[in-house]
């Protein structure tokens, strides 16, 4: 069995038009939403053996605060491939890993992030910025994920319900 927590990246800011869509950063409010998404990864002792991000700005800072609120120490893996991915580019990402990480928390963005958890869940659910899902897999190995694997949604995080 295999725990994947998908989250999206957490509210960015518009503010500066200079800045093109990768280098966007935070708003305040999205580090506090990612803050309370920590706690609930602490509160359900969900802490992963690995964070797979895109190399967004937004993503890498909601990766930050995450890492901060629970001293986080383990490996963190920023990529390319994550920024604006599709779902086959997620089972690329996730397929790539060691068997030894059987928590694995993922940090990326919409559309391809909802498409991605919908395949796997089955069914349609909206991941509003910093919402994660908490999902298992009924696999041994990475290896083993396909766009056809089917997953439990445990619990499905959204900071405005918290």
């Amino acid at each position: 069995m295999k725990t994947l927590l998908l989250m999206r990246h957490a509210k960015s800011s518009w503010k500066d038009s200079s800045l093109s869509d990768h280098e966007r950063p935070l708003k305040k409010r999205g580090r506090r939403d990612s803050k309370r998404i920590a706690q609930e990864l602490d509160k359900n002792n969900l802490y992963p053996h690995v964070i797979l991000s895109s190399s967004a700005t937004r993503a890498k800072e909601t990766v930050e605060v995450i890492v901060d609120t629970l001293d986080y120490e383990n490996r963190i893996i920023f990529t390319d491939e994550l920024y604006m991915a599709e779902p086959e580019d997620f089972v690329a990402a996730l397929s790539d890993l060691s068997d030894d990480d059987d928590t694995v928390l993922v940090v990326g963005h919409n559309p391809g992030m909802e498409a991605f958890l919908q395949i796997i869940d089955g069914e349609i659910e909206s991941l509003p910025t910093a919402a994660l899902a908490h999902l298992v897999l009924a696999i041994d190995s990475w290896q083993e994920l396909s766009l056809d694997t089917m997953g439990d949604l445990i619990g499905l995080y959204r900071p405005k319900e918290l």
